[in-house]
């Protein structure tokens, strides 16, 4: 796992980072705030050798309400260059499962470049409230052992679907 100073030189020297904030810039991560939300609207697909992914609806305004149960995703304020070498794996902040809510995340591979899209479902009997640019998960990365290849896949870019 890279420590402080090693993620900094990465932003300086290969923009690791884009629209980073040096506040969110921990021992052995980052604190990644939550800019769009989308709420799916069709059915999807996932098979061994196609998938149909769901269309997606933004939500505007600054704040996010979930009902119990809702399931929405979220792409990060920052953006991600990832260089050869580094993967980086996307953890929930303590503070959403405090509130009764659960973070799908996925594995950020060497070479993706874009935002970061993380699912978010209410598992409280309750309402939850999110603002947008709230900390919501933190970005930890780790030097690739070995040869490796460089992401190539349908989501580079940020893509959200």
């Amino acid at each position: 796992m890279l420590g402080r100073s090693e993620i900094l030189r990465l932003i300086k020297d290969e923009n690791l980072l884009s629209d980073w904030d040096e506040k969110a810039l921990g021992g052995s991560g980052y604190d990644l705030r939550a800019g769009r939300f989308y709420r799916l609207k069709s059915s999807s697909f996932l098979g061994v050798s196609s998938r149909k992914t769901p269309q997606v609806e933004e939500i505007f305004g600054d704040k996010l309400v979930l009902a119990p149960d809702e399931y929405v995703l979220v792409e990060s304020v920052e953006s991600v260059k990832m260089p050869a070498g580094v993967a980086a794996r996307i953890l929930p902040r303590s503070s959403l499962f405090r509130c009764g809510c659960m973070l799908y995340t996925a594995l950020v591979d060497p070479g993706f470049t874009g935002t970061l899209t993380m699912g978010l479902k209410n598992e409280c009997a309750h309402e939850f409230t999110l603002e947008r640019g709230a900390r919501v998960a933190q970005i930890v990365f780790e030097k690739v052992e070995g040869t490796t290849t460089l992401y190539a896949g349908k989501y580079q870019g940020g893509k959200i679907v």
